[in-house]
């Protein structure tokens, strides 16, 4: 992952995509389609949905190379944020036409939507999180192990294990926030909501 947060690497990969080069979509989408996909399909439930979000995030980029612009976050961050969008706009439009068959209101759409993307934000949080906060995370809530356990499987002290299990909460508590996925320890950018 550390290639994925280098901003020469965005820069580069930005100028590539600028002069048309297929091949620099093919390494983009190689290195994020999972993630653009796994953000859409936690919004939308649905395989065949979150492949259009992905087809039609990675046709942005493609047609659109300047939409990114890498002074304002990583590119990764910037496709998160771009799945989210789509993703979250289909949503709105499917659940549109439930509520006007009568079978939702506006007020369940908009709790559907928040759900759905507070869960995104959340999973995007705990795949972009350095790998020790991760792993003390892991270790408590599918291993259930306490935070004196944690450091033992980690082979850290008891504090350094409290620490981390801390700091992965922190960020995932951030994950209810109103907007699109950020990534730890930075601000989000772009338009507010």
């Amino acid at each position: 992952m550390a290639n994925d947060a280098s901003p020469r690497w965005d820069r580069r990969m930005q100028q590539r995509l600028s002069r048309g080069e297929a091949a620099a979509l093919g390494e983009l989408y190689d290195r994020f389609a999972s993630l653009v996909h796994g953000i859409a399909h936690r919004v939308l439930g649905d395989e065949e949905a979150a492949d259009r979000v992905t087809r039609d995030v990675f046709g942005r980029i493609w047609e659109d190379p300047g939409a990114y612009d890498p002074r304002h976050g990583p590119l990764r961050s910037w496709l998160a944020s771009a799945a989210h969008r789509q993703a979250v706009h289909r949503l709105r439009v499917t659940e549109a036409e439930l509520v006007r068959a009568g079978g939702t209101t506006p007020e369940q759409v908009e709790e559907k939507v928040r759900a759905a993307s507070a869960a995104a934000r959340a999973d995007y949080i705990v795949t972009a999180m350095p790998g020790p906060l991760r792993e003390a995370l892991e270790l408590a809530y599918f291993k259930r192990r306490n935070y004196r356990q944690a450091a033992e499987d980690l082979g850290v002290t008891a504090d350094e294990a409290r620490r981390r299990l801390r700091l992965g909460l922190q960020l995932l508590s951030s994950a209810n926030t109103v907007g699109g996925p950020t990534p730890p320890g930075r601000p989000p950018h772009g338009r507010p909501r």
